[in-house]
């Protein structure tokens, strides 16, 4: 534009030379000239309109691209369903509550459900949910084995689907799954109980222990269970640990719903059956913090030794028994960072939102602060073995509960006892 403006003063001042000449000769000379020169203007006026027509068009497409790209990594318009087991458990508000907020902060629409542990009422919920047209479904099932029917209708309507936590059976219909490694939660618990009681080195001292699992209907139950019982069944098949109620298969130890009522009548029953006064119980092997809860209330009131509580495992660091690992009632649980699972699960649904395929480049490019492993074998539904993004959980004592929990962000204490921040 620059080079325009020069052109146009050259012509003015031609002009005015020539007004100023007087002569015939000299103003068809002057004539001549600015003509040339408007010509030359506005030739170059036409250049430069072309050049930054131009100028605009690739700005326009760079605009695009830029938008195309911000797409993928966002969720801008997607509708995301999440579907929750209940809000009696408080590691699945928490779960619910970090879910909901890290979609909306990528700029999803969520809609949030809780079932109340009624698995008609989960149906309906992903039914509704499918109605509502949700491009995203991330179900936290509450029966496994219950859910093939209304996901295959998300199926059908091309909603692709997350399992949560807990893996969905019987259904091609799973996109993936993510969650921890529940065989290694089971596994940790059973090798704190090792180390606490010394067994590889326990000569031929002897150990009472009883199992107390989780809800039958509950996939993770079984790996839970799993990962101790492989931990410890070779001092069972030794005798160092013995089990005075010879309650050893998953079914005859499983909590229905995970309820910590249900643990606790179980556990009054074996100790008034089999540890009468005089008969020690040296652990309580708890897959989770509910049935730990409830296995500790009957310790609490039907136990005769109310000096030396047996060592109880746990998992998911619920409120009150962070309280009891403190007061030195409950001795682990095996925490599982929610937080960690909802940014893993987010990650993963923005890259399904972007029409990509994910598989272990995704950890890599996401940039996770936390262990991951991508599993494409271990997680078998009955209908296809579904690609698994699997967490590592964190064994959690009375000595790291500071370090581990309040440290990170994940609690806050409130006078003795630690609170969740979520």
């Amino acid at each position: 534009m620059r080079k325009v403006w020069s052109l146009i003063l050259a012509g003015v001042m031609v002009l005015s030379l020539a007004a100023c000449g007087g002569s015939a000769g000299s103003s068809t000379t002057a004539a001549a000239a600015a003509s040339t020169t408007a010509a030359a203007a506005a030739s170059t006026t036409a250049a430069a309109a072309a050049t930054t027509k131009a100028a605009a068009a690739a700005t326009t497409a760079a605009a695009a691209a830029a938008t195309t790209a911000a797409s993928s990594t966002s969720g801008s318009g997607k509708k995301v369903g999440i579907s929750m087991p209940t809000k009696s458990l408080e590691r699945w508000n928490r779960d619910g509550s970090y879910l909901e907020e890290q979609f909306k902060g990528k700029g999803c629409e969520v809609e949030l459900t809780y079932s109340d542990n009624k698995i008609d009422q989960q149906v309906k919920d992903i039914e509704n949910l499918i109605a509502d047209k949700v491009n995203l479904l991330v179900v936290a099932a509450i029966d496994g084995e219950s859910l093939s029917n209304v996901l295959d209708t998300a199926k059908e309507a091309n909603i692709p689907v997350i399992s949560y936590d807990r893996l969905i059976m019987n259904t091609d219909a799973i996109s993936y799954y993510v969650s921890f490694d529940n065989y290694t939660v089971g596994k940790l618990q059973g090798q704190f109980v090792e180390e606490k009681l010394g067994l590889k080195d326990a000569g031929d001292k002897k150990f009472n222990i009883e199992f107390t699992a989780g809800d039958p209907a509950d996939n993770n139950a079984t790996f839970f269970f799993n990962g101790a019982m492989d931990v410890l069944k070779p001092y069972i098949d030794k005798g160092t640990l013995v089990i005075q109620s010879g309650q050893n298969t998953f079914q005859q130890v499983a909590t229905a719903s995970w309820d910590t009522k249900n643990a606790m009548n179980r556990m009054q029953n074996i100790l008034g059956s089999y540890y009468p006064n005089g008969t020690k119980l040296d652990v309580a092997l708890c897959s989770n913090d509910s049935t730990a809860l409830g296995v500790t209330q009957a310790i609490e009131s039907d136990y005769w030794d109310k000096e030396n509580m047996p060592i109880i495992t746990g998992q998911d660091g619920d409120e009150a028994n962070l309280a009891n690992i403190i007061d030195g009632k409950q001795s682990m649980t095996v925490y599982k960072a929610v937080a960690n699972e909802a940014v893993a699960t987010l990650d993963l649904g923005i890259a399904i939102l972007g029409g990509q395929k994910p598989n272990a480049d995704l950890i890599k490019s996401a940039g996770w602060k936390f262990d991951c492993t991508y599993d494409t074998e271990s997680y078998d539904n009955k209908k296809a073995k579904i690609p698994s993004y699997l967490l590592v959980p964190t064994v959690v004592t009375k000595d790291n509960i500071q370090k581990e929990l309040v440290d990170t962000g994940y609690y806050k204490m409130d006078g003795k006892y630690p609170k969740a921040t979520k």
